[in-house]
């Protein structure tokens, strides 16, 4: 990054904070007009001129304004923008949504998804890799007469329920015998081995079960083999995506976008990417080769288990003019609050 005196720096900041609310160039007489004439517009063309060079502005028409490029808007990011705190409403908010459904994994990333959606008012992304923690327990409870509760929490706290059916008048017992029988035989073992060796015991009748308890255990692998055999993977918002679309190659470079949001490899390429450095990452138009050609910008985090392990990271994706003031803190604190839930 090349640094700025203070008058260069107070043009750009202008004709990025402009950029920021209208999307539209920026003019010299504009400018002039902003600053109260202490500029002419020939002093401020040449300022331009000069910040184009250097890669932080160019001209999209034959004698237009201004706008920044992608370097510009990095420039920005890391050596101008004052960063605020997240408001104690917003985090409010935040802390309700990801609660309000219980702390069962798939609910909160889910519910963290669709809050930074609503917040942000652009799409957000929920990323989490293939679950290989450790079995740590297992229990079966009846909510109904003909409803159970598979629970199962992994080594690093997660916890995964799922409703399964039951016969009606079944004894209690039937659930004890289950989740006696699998706190056993799976301790410790990672979900998807857990999986393929209750199924070969259970397949060779190796089992010495009631026939209910069977059943039972077999319902609840059902459940959980949906866990363990896929990324989770939450997109929201898709839609606010729309907001900005006025001409024809606007429009193709929603699609495009829309290409990259339903693609589940190139999106957990973004897991990878947040591996590569602590805290909240910040990935502006081209810099990230899955957004290079959609003109937006993806604000990413990642979150952790209680070994302080990278498990996932959620994100926002919007236009190169998003609100990277409130929408980063925003991300930072919505991932820890998740790494504190799944503690």
């Amino acid at each position: 990054m090349i640094p700025l005196d203070k008058r260069t720096l107070d043009i750009f900041k202008h004709i990025v904070d402009a950029f920021f609310e209208t999307g539209e160039p920026v003019g010299s007489k504009t400018l002039a007009l902003k600053l109260d004439h202490q500029l002419s517009s020939a002093t401020i063309r040449n300022i331009m001129a000069q910040l184009e060079t250097l890669g932080y502005l160019y001209s999209p028409h034959t004698s237009a304004g201004r706008l920044p490029t992608d370097q510009g808007l990095r420039f920005f990011v890391n050596g101008i923008l004052e960063q605020g705190n997240i408001t104690l409403e917003d985090q409010h908010r935040i802390e309700i949504a990801c609660t309000e459904r219980g702390i069962d994994t798939a609910n909160v990333l889910k519910e963290a998804s669709s809050i930074l959606s609503g917040l942000s008012e652009c799409a957000s992304i929920v990323i989490a890799p293939k679950s290989d923690q450790r079995i740590k327990h297992i229990e079966f409870i009846q909510i109904t007469p003909t409803q159970a509760l598979a629970i199962l929490v992994t080594t690093d706290g997660q916890v995964e329920n799922r409703i399964i059916k039951t016969p009606a008048g079944m004894p209690p017992s039937v659930l004890v015998e289950a989740g006696n029988y699998l706190n056993h035989k799976l301790n410790n073992l990672t979900l998807n081995d857990a999986i393929g060796h209750i199924r070969k015991e259970l397949a060779s009748h190796k089992a010495a079960l009631d026939a209910l308890a069977y059943d039972i255990i077999d319902k609840g692998l059902a459940g959980w083999s949906k866990m363990g055999d896929s990324e989770s993977l939450i997109v929201h918002g898709q839609s606010h995506l729309l907001n900005d679309v006025d001409s024809v190659e606007d429009l193709e470079r929603i699609r495009h976008i829309f290409s990259v949001l339903e693609t589940k490899e190139n999106l957990m390429s973004l897991l990878e990417a947040s591996l590569d450095g602590a805290g909240v990452q910040i990935f502006i138009g081209s810099e990230n080769k899955l957004f290079e050609m959609t003109g937006c910008s993806l604000v990413l985090s990642p979150f952790e288990n209680t070994q302080g392990n990278v498990i996932g990271a959620l994100g926002v994706i919007g236009p190169t003019r998003i609100n990277y003031g409130r929408i980063i803190p925003m991300v930072d604190y919505t991932a820890k609050v998740i790494s504190r839930l799944l503690d």
